[in-house]
C-alpha cells in the first residue's frame, strides 16, 4: 500500500499568511548568513540543512488521504479541501477519460471533511463513478446539502458523474473485502456527532486513519480491549493531535486529542509509524514544529523504542 496525505489541517483551510511567509524568509536568510552561503551552486545543499519548518510548509488544506493498493487502485478517505489536488492528479488517468471509479470512505460529515467535494473535478465528468462508503444512512443528503442554493452554483446530483452509496455496518465484525487481499474495517471514535476510524490491511501490512477523535487516559483503563484489538501493532497510524495537552484540558469534549496523548496511544499500541495530523488552524508552521519536537521528546521520556513519530505534511507519502 501507498498512503498519501493531501490535506492535514483541521477545522478549516489555513493558508500561509504574509506575516508567516516573511518570518520564514527572515529565518532562512539568517541561516544562510550563518552558513556562509556565497554561491548559487550551494543553494540546494543549504536548503537540505534547514530545519523542517523552514524547508517546507506543513500545508493548509483540510483532511484528505489516498490509499493506493498493491494492484494500483486508489481509495480515498474524506473530502476536505485537499481532495481538490487529488482530483487534478486523478484527471491525468481514467477519471479524465470518464472511466474512473473512485471509492471514498467518510469518517464523518463535519464541513472540513466534505468542503473540498464541490471542487473535485472527477465529480463533474460523465462516466466517472464515485462510490461513497459510510455508516451514516443519510450520507447522500449530507453530501448534497452543502451544494444546494444559495451555497453553491451547481447541485450535487446535477453533476455528470454517477454516485453510489455503500452503507457500512459499524457493528459488523467481518471486514469489508475490497480486493482479493485487501480488507477494510472501521471503529467508532469519540467526537461530537460521531466519527469513525478506518483500518486497511493488505499483504500483512496495516494502515489506520483515526482523525477527529478524542483519546484520553480512560482508554488505558480496564475494559477497553476492543480499542487495543483494533489499533495495536499497526504499521502506520495517522491520528488526531490537534491540541497541546493544556488546550485539551480546556477543550474537553470538543472531540480532538493532544499530541501528548497521541504519542501515549502510539506507544501503548506499539505502532511502527505514528503520524500526528488534523493540525490546529491557528498554529503557524513554527508552532507545529515546536509541538513535533515536544512530541518526540515526550516519546523519549517514555522510553520509546518501537514507534517512529512523524508530523503530517501535505504531500507526505508512506509505502507499506
Amino acid at each position: 500500500m501507498q498512503i498519501k496525505l493531501w490535506g492535514v489541517r483541521g477545522s478549516l483551510p489555513s493558508p500561509t499568511t504574509n506575516t508567516e511567509y516573511s518570518r520564514k524568509i527572515q529565518r532562512i536568510i539568517e541561516h544562510a548568513i550563518q552558513a556562509g552561503l556565497d554561491s548559487s551552486s550551494d543553494i540546494q545543499q543549504f536548503i537540505n540543512t534547514l530545519p523542517d519548518h523552514l524547508k517546507y510548509v506543513y500545508g493548509g488544506n483540510t483532511t484528505c488521504v489516498s490509499v493506493r493498493s498493491n494492484s494500483g487502485k486508489i481509495y480515498v478517505i474524506d473530502c476536505g479541501s485537499g481532495i481538490r489536488l487529488l482530483g487534478y492528479h486523478l484527471m491525468k488517468g481514467d477519471c479524465g477519460k470518464g472511466r474512473g471509479i473512485v471509492d471514498i470512505f467518510m469518517t464523518h460529515y463535519h464541513w472540513d471533511h466534505i468542503q473540498g467535494l464541490p471542487f473535485f473535478t472527477p465529480l463533474y465528468i460523465k462516466g466517472n463513478i464515485l462510490r461513497f462508503y459510510s455508516p451514516y444512512k443519510d450520507q447522500k443528503k449530507y453530501l448534497a446539502d452543502q451544494m444546494r442554493a444559495p451555497y453553491f452554483p451547481a447541485t450535487f446530483e446535477g453533476t455528470e458523474s454517477t454516485k453510489e452509496y455503500v452503507l457500512l455496518d459499524a457493528r459488523a465484525r467481518k471486514p469489508l473485502q475490497l480486493e482479493d487481499d485487501l480488507v477494510v474495517d472501521l471503529f467508532p471514535l469519540k467526537h461530537p456527532g460521531g466519527s469513525f476510524a478506518y483500518r486497511f490491511k493488505q499483504a500483512g501490512k496495516t494502515f489506520i486513519f483515526a482523525t477527529d477523535s478524542e483519546f484520553t487516559g480512560e482508554i488505558f483503563e480496564n475494559g477497553h480491549d476492543a480499542v487495543y484489538d483494533f489499533f495495536q501493532f499497526a504499521d502506520l497510524l495517522v491520528i488526531d493531535s490537534q491540541y497541546t495537552l493544556d488546550e485539551s484540558f480546556m477543550k474537553f469534549d470538543w472531540g480532538h486529542t493532544s499530541y501528548t496523548m497521541a504519542v501515549n496511544c502510539g506507544l501503548r499500541w506499539k505502532v511502527k509509524n505514528l503520524v500526528l495530523t488534523h493540525h490546529e488552524p491557528a498554529y503557524m508552521d513554527e508552532k507545529l514544529h515546536e509541538n513535533y519536537v515536544a512530541a518526540i521528546e515526550h516519546g523519549e521520556n517514555c522510553t520509546n523504542e518501537t514507534t517512529k513519530i512523524h508530523i503530517a505534511t501535505e504531500g507526505m507519502l508512506f509505502k507499506l
